[in-house]
């Protein structure tokens, strides 16, 4: 990749903003001016493999793996103080104290959202504020400082933008970003980190499951436990996903394409995926596990639910949050799953102690119908009345 000094130089006077480093480019910008980066997308797009606004990728074979876009922020504070300016840099390694608190204490947290492009090449981010909040709860949870709702959307922003050409055409797929927060400052003793550091970068991705848009199949894990009671099991801690990685190894190793969860204290009330939130529809009831700790408050959950509430399931409390025995689930009419990643996606069948229960696809499925109107709305197809969608 050739970077026309010119280009760069004009990048720069049009932000504003900063001064190019002698070390590559980087931008710094307060979180206030983060809106300015708007102007970045067309020239950046126009300084990067000549004038073509896409870069050279495959758009039609996307999978769910790490292409770094061209852009990342990131954003520091040290303890008792709060975040104040950020920078925009080349995406790249970053460097970590051997005895920094994220490496030896596992403080650290990370949020996931995504950036679509319509027809008119604008894009769109879906509720990015709700994974500011998530990410302020888990910072109290683990006792770190956090970036303001703000700064946190700023800076979502600002990678979308600088990083446009790595948006998929629309219907190739997303640019999934990536928000960090750790902690960075060296600590020995168990406490929380002296510095803190918040990252934010992006890679276009395809769906998650490489199944694509085909129902899941699921196993039900009886031996490992995703979360306890009191643990951090609400919210996204990164020590929350290496303790499951042996129970998805095993599972997949046997066809299966995730393993569900169940509660650590009964052993048979769902929890969820390991990945994403899980409903079932019984009837013309949905439900889905209470967010009561130990599962995820996952955005994708809350947006479907207030989608299902809005087709008309609301009628005698229909839509329903609650402890749901695994007997229920295996009785089920139809089955699926929600994420930032994985979007609604359908399950076909679920295994639990040797027994395989198969659920009928519908064409004219609740899961298809709450799939088609979140996309619809994520994408601009269908217009938001809920003030969920940020155009930048």
């Amino acid at each position: 990749m050739i970077w026309r000094g010119s280009c760069l130089q004009n990048l720069l006077q049009s932000l504003r903003l900063g001064s190019l480093s002698q070390r590559g480019a980087c931008i710094c910008y307060s979180s206030q001016a983060a809106s300015s980066l708007q102007q970045v997308s067309k020239p950046l797009a126009s300084c990067v493999d000549g004038e073509n606004e896409y870069a050279n990728l495959d758009w039609d074979n996307l999978g769910f793996g790490i292409t770094p876009a061209d852009f990342m922020y990131s954003m520091k504070c040290s303890k008792g103080g709060s975040f104040e300016q950020g920078q925009l840099s080349r995406y790249g390694n970053v460097e970590l104290s051997p005895s920094a608190g994220v490496l030896n204490y596992g403080q650290g947290l990370y949020e996931g959202t995504k950036a679509y492009r319509k027809e008119d090449g604008r894009l769109l981010l879906f509720r990015p504020d709700q994974n500011a909040i998530r990410m302020k709860m888990g910072a109290d949870r683990l006792c770190m400082p956090c970036p303001s709702i703000d700064q946190f959307v700023d800076a979502v922003k600002g990678v979308a933008l600088a990083n446009k050409r790595w948006v998929p055409p629309p219907g190739k797929g997303t640019l999934y970003i990536r928000p960090l927060l750790m902690g960075s400052g060296p600590v020995l003793g168990l406490a929380p980190a002296p510095e803190y550091t918040f990252l934010v970068y992006a890679s276009p991705v395809g769906n998650y499951f490489k199944e694509g848009l085909a129902p899941l199949n699921l196993y039900i894990e009886e031996e490992f436990h995703r979360a306890s009671r009191g643990g951090a099991g609400g919210v996204k801690s990164i020590t929350n996903y290496a303790p499951v990685m042996k129970a998805i190894g095993r599972a997949k190793s046997r066809g299966f394409s995730d393993v569900l969860y169940l509660d650590s204290v009964n052993k048979k009330y769902l929890e969820e995926v390991s990945s994403c939130n899980i409903f079932l529809v019984k009837g013309n009831v949905i439900s889905t596990p209470a967010a009561s700790g130990t599962i995820l408050q996952g955005v994708t959950r809350r947006s479907v639910i207030e989608i299902a509430r809005d087709h008309g399931y609301q009628k005698l409390n229909q839509v329903e949050e609650r402890a749901i025995p695994v007997e229920e689930l295996m009785d089920a009419d139809e089955v699926f799953c929600t994420g930032t990643a994985v979007g609604v996606a359908p399950v076909g069948n679920i295994t639990y102690q040797n027994r395989r229960v198969e659920y009928q696809m519908r064409a004219e499925s609740v899961s298809q119908e709450l799939y088609s109107t979140l996309e619809g709305i994520k994408t601009g197809i269908i217009e938001d009345k809920k003030g969920w969608i940020l155009e930048i």
